[in-house]
């Protein structure tokens, strides 16, 4: 028995080196100091912007923002464009000036495979009174270029709700497929929806 126990616990340590140590890095999200616009409504054409913001070392965030209403994307998109697929909230929603990033460090490389970004959406009832969501966001890759939303974590009165979307972020993120899995919702999440263009 002992005999079996030794080569199975070496694989678990194993397993555990190469999967490398998570942690976060936080960066700022100010549309008007970090967010170059280029592309936006013209005169009589609606209300509408695209925006490329810096992010986490090289990783952009990039904002479409309709109607008050906005998409948000992390990492590198297919062709360079985020308009192949529109996800937000149906309400009007805005953006936390604060983005945790999910950060995978092996040796001395460091990627991160996870955004956590805290969303405020209006009740259409009211318009007065605001819901806080978490949104979790696979990060897309150079290389792959598949971003997306992994999970939602209903923030309000959710004293746990960091942890929870660090959870979703850890253990989803990485394997996801955009389009094509469902995400995790955690709470009394106001609608969301994505649409692929």
């Amino acid at each position: 028995m002992r005999s079996l126990l030794i080569p199975l616990t070496l694989a678990g340590l194993c397993q555990a080196a190469h999967a490398g140590e998570i942690s976060s890095a936080y960066t700022d999200l100010d549309s008007k100091k970090d967010c170059v616009t280029y592309a936006q409504a013209q005169e009589g054409d609606g209300d509408w912007a695209d925006l490329a913001c810096s992010g986490y070392r090289g990783y952009p965030v990039l904002i479409g923002y309709d109607d008050a209403r906005e998409s948000l994307f992390y990492g590198f998109p297919p062709g360079g464009d985020m308009t192949s697929a529109w996800e937000s909230f149906s309400g009007f929603n805005s953006s936390a000036a604060k983005v945790e990033w999910r950060i995978e460090t092996s040796g001395d490389k460091a990627v991160p495979f996870a955004v956590i970004h805290r969303r405020s959406i209006s009740n259409p009832e009211d318009g007065t009174s605001q819901t806080e969501v978490l949104l979790v966001a696979k990060v897309a890759q150079m290389d792959a270029r598949e971003g997306c939303t992994v999970g939602l974590v209903l923030a309000t009165g959710n004293p746990a709700a960091n942890d929870q979307a660090r959870k979703i972020a850890d253990e989803k993120a990485k394997s996801f497929v955009c389009g094509k899995d469902k995400r995790m919702v955690i709470g009394n999440v106001p609608a969301f929806g994505r649409v692929d263009n």
